[in-house]
């Protein structure tokens, strides 16, 4: 059994996500610390290790992944680079949380699997929903038969267009699908389907149709699926980034034979449970740093006193779904 009684993280990748989502949670929880930072730009990682009070930086992730202090490694880089870090580090012995979606594709995320297998080395990843209030909850709330035996489901993400896609030169890397491996919808739905994944067991089949509507990027805009899920529950979902303005939504919405659950993927709602006897309304608060719990559950683990509920199995089937639900567009 793999384990490490203080963690020692080294992060490769100090970007926008690891300021507030995820970085000062690796010095919150007990038993574990970040002892360096790896960024491509010297000075970015530099700026990075003096602001949050790590003590070294690196340029370079192989140098990283070698250090001595190092044993355990955080890999929020773009996707592209997720499944050979990953591997570097777990051929290096070293433990791996990795930034979701997992990898650009099913096949990468397979691979990055049988390296963890053959060295026995544990592989998580970010899909932290899967430990916030509000979405434990739901599940809660499924699981005691609130609303009956649950049916269907019905996900809603529609987005308008940001500023920054309606020119090529500041478009952000979600929207390469060489960087990305798809658009935004592997970015935001791989959230919604691995939660669903959490509640209702695998996905065991999905129906999609991508398009690109807007024609601001190479990736898909606009997708819709339908899909069943091992225990039987069907659902439907559509998405959309192109929309117009005031024409927002992000909806999950759980039906069953007594009621029906509704929640926000994105926004951090209040959890509304219907049946027929009225609306009830659930209010969470979330940490500060939104990976806070998940990465409590990642370093319990390692220390061999608790589990992580986001590994490299399940969320290699989230990439699987996503990829299935998308096959028409990049196929042409």
């Amino acid at each position: 059994m793999f384990k490490i009684q203080e963690v020692n993280w080294g992060i490769i990748g100090c970007g926008n996500v690891t300021e507030l989502k995820s970085g000062p949670a690796f010095n919150k929880v007990e038993h574990s610390r970040i002892v360096a930072v790896m960024r491509r730009n010297p000075a970015k990682a530099a700026d990075y290790a003096q602001r949050h009070g790590i003590p070294k930086w690196y340029s370079d992730a192989g140098l990283l992944i070698n250090d001595p202090e190092v044993n355990a490694v955080y890999v929020a880089t773009p996707p592209d680079s997720h499944a050979r870090y990953a591997i570097e580090a777990m051929r290096a012995g070293k433990p791996v949380y990795v930034e979701k979606p997992m990898a650009r594709s099913y096949e990468e995320c397979l691979e990055m699997i049988r390296v963890s297998e053959e060295t026995g080395v544990p592989l998580f990843v970010a899909y932290y929903r899967r430990s916030l209030p509000a979405f434990l909850k739901v599940k809660e709330l499924i699981s005691d038969g609130i609303i009956g035996n649950p049916l269907t489901v019905n996900i809603r993400l529609h987005k308008s267009v940001p500023e920054r896609d309606l020119k090529p030169e500041t478009q952000f890397w979600h929207v390469n699908p060489e960087i990305a491996g798809a658009g935004y919808f592997y970015d935001l739905a791989s959230h919604q389907f691995d939660y669903l994944d959490f509640v209702f067991g695998p996905v065991t089949e999905i129906h999609g149709i991508a398009r690109n509507v807007a024609g601001l990027y190479p990736a898909e805009d606009t997708v819709s699926a339908t899909f069943s899920f091992h225990s039987g529950v069907t659902g439907t979902g559509s998405w959309s980034f192109v929309v117009a303005r005031g024409s927002e939504e992000d909806v999950i919405e759980i039906s069953g034979t007594k009621g029906k659950l509704s929640l926000s993927s994105f926004q951090h709602g209040d959890v509304k449970l219907t049946t027929p006897e009225g609306q009830i309304s659930f209010s969470f608060r979330n940490p500060e740093n939104i990976q806070h719990h998940l990465i409590r559950q990642v370093v319990s683990e390692l220390r061999g006193d608790g589990k992580c509920v986001s590994t490299g199995l399940s969320a290699a089937r989230t990439n699987l779904i996503l990829e299935k639900a998308v096959t028409n567009y990049y196929k042409k």
